[in-house]
């Protein structure tokens, strides 16, 4: 599968349109003034930003952290469908492929959801239509009181053959854990596929991919450290990053953290993450190690788009950062709810 009919014009016209929304992106010192804000004050605050239509249109039925979170959720999927619709050939592909992990999400959250009692109502609002399934579906799922009549909804859905393998297995467990690795491990091996079909600009996808690969089964190294490694760690990685299969089990069969560390500063050429795991021998929380991590990939997000400017790669960019602006203003919310010091909130974001 070739792309042939696509000229360089559609890629500069996206890639330019999508440098100018990142740059309306919140900027750290915008963080650092809600963090001393109230709840209210939180919402006036995105509402003069870039989410002012769904705050104006949910203001008078919603208030306080439920339209905080449902207007995030509503500006996140019409971002991410607004991107959609300004690509064309290979990047629409790309693009359509890669926002499929939404799907993901949504369907284990309405699982979950169900499985542990909450309200359709409650459920909705932290689903975000982006992906596939759209809103008109996952409302119809949200209907349904039994997670086993949701599962037969989805019988129509492309990642359901993993979902029929692992879902009993996830109920007599009472853990969707593995269910969620199965599928994430279905949907990178289905995007990696793409990239190296032939398809113009796979390449630098499959770049892409490669890094989100290696951030992600890097933090679970972490994750699996701080909670009890298990013997093989093979399972919970995800295959086809720059780090094999073998090599990250030999990985999680070290003795103690500074073994990783050394073992992975050996396997890396990026400054930012050297310097990132000496930090880490400080028994610092998994969740700002998670964090940290992050940050460094979307920093090597950004030099991948300046290398690959009329690529996937800007879009990319922009995608990943707009979804962590929405957590960051998320987290920022429920910990004012929650009455947490700002400064403790700070830790939870990604900026």
């Amino acid at each position: 599968m070739t792309e042939v009919k696509s000229g360089p014009a559609p890629y500069i016209y996206t890639s330019t349109r999508l440098r100018v929304r990142k740059a309306k992106l919140l900027p750290r010192d915008d963080y650092l003034r809600m963090q001393n804000m109230s709840l209210p004050e939180i919402a006036r605050f995105i509402g003069e930003s870039e989410y002012k239509s769904e705050i104006d249109e949910l203001g008078g039925v919603f208030h306080g952290i439920d339209l905080i979170e449902i207007a995030l959720s509503w500006n996140l999927a019409k971002e991410n469908q607004s991107v959609l619709g300004i690509t064309q050939g290979s990047l629409m592909q790309f693009t359509a492929n890669y926002l499929r992990s939404w799907d993901i999400g949504n369907v284990l959250i309405i699982l979950r959801g169900k499985r542990q009692g909450f309200s359709a109502n409650k459920i909705k609002e932290v689903v975000i239509p982006a992906g596939e399934l759209d809103k008109i579906f996952l409302d119809r799922l949200l209907t349904e009181e039994s997670p086993d009549r949701i599962v037969e909804l989805l019988k129509g859905w492309r990642l359901y053959p993993v979902l029929e393998r692992e879902y009993s297995a996830a109920l007599e467990s009472g853990s969707f854990a593995r269910l969620e690795n199965e599928l994430y491990k279905k949907y990178y091996s289905d995007l990696i596929a793409m990239a190296r079909s032939g398809i113009k600009g796979g390449s630098e996808f499959l770049q892409y991919l490669q890094l989100e690969i290696d951030t992600r089964n890097f933090q679970s190294l972490f994750r699996l450290r701080a909670s009890g490694m298990p013997e093989d760690v093979r399972e919970q990685m995800i295959p086809g990053g720059a780090f094999s299969l073998d090599e990250l089990a030999r990985l999680g069969g070290v003795e103690s953290n500074d073994e990783l560390i050394d073992a992975l500063k050996k396997r890396t050429h990026i400054q930012s993450l050297i310097e990132a795991l000496e930090t880490f021998r400080e028994g610092r929380p998994i969740h700002e190690i998670e964090n940290v991590l992050t940050r460094i990939k979307l920093e090597q997000m950004d030099r991948m788009s300046k290398r690959y400017p009329f690529s996937i790669a800007p879009i990319l960019v922009y995608l990943e950062k707009k979804k962590y602006e929405v957590f960051n203003l998320r987290a920022l919310a429920r910990g004012k709810e929650s009455n947490l010091p700002g400064e403790r909130i700070m830790e939870y974001l990604v900026i």
